[in-house]
């Protein structure tokens, strides 16, 4: 399976971004309005052209969050619940708990 485009200021191919570039910083978020991978909410600000829609309860089953680590996908479900990749077990970033309100109406 091909690994999805992340678009944005993405700085490798972890898929840390100019904004978020730490050792943990290996996800990228699939946005509900277009569909695109973008490393954080600031690459989409700053490239998408449009607003963000918010991710709906009834959808975090979807396929959303790209580990960069594995490049495999999970659900908005599975990534709320853990702090590190189910399939390589890399850790995620804690900080970004913070953020999860510009992504997922929670």
């Amino acid at each position: 399976m091909k690994t999805p485009e992340v678009r944005g200021s993405v700085v490798d191919h972890q898929t840390r971004c100019v904004h978020y570039f730490s050792d943990r910083d290996i996800i990228a978020i699939k946005f509900a309005c277009c569909g695109a991978y973008y490393p954080c909410y600031k690459c989409h600000q700053d490239n998408a052209g449009h607003p963000v829609r918010l991710w709906e309860r009834h959808q975090f089953n979807k396929k959303a969050i790209l580990c960069g680590c594995c490049q495999k996908e999970l659900s908005i479900s599975s990534y709320l619940n853990t702090d590190n990749c189910p399939n390589c077990h890399a850790a995620f970033n804690p900080g970004c708990r913070n953020h999860h309100h510009l992504y997922f109406n929670i």
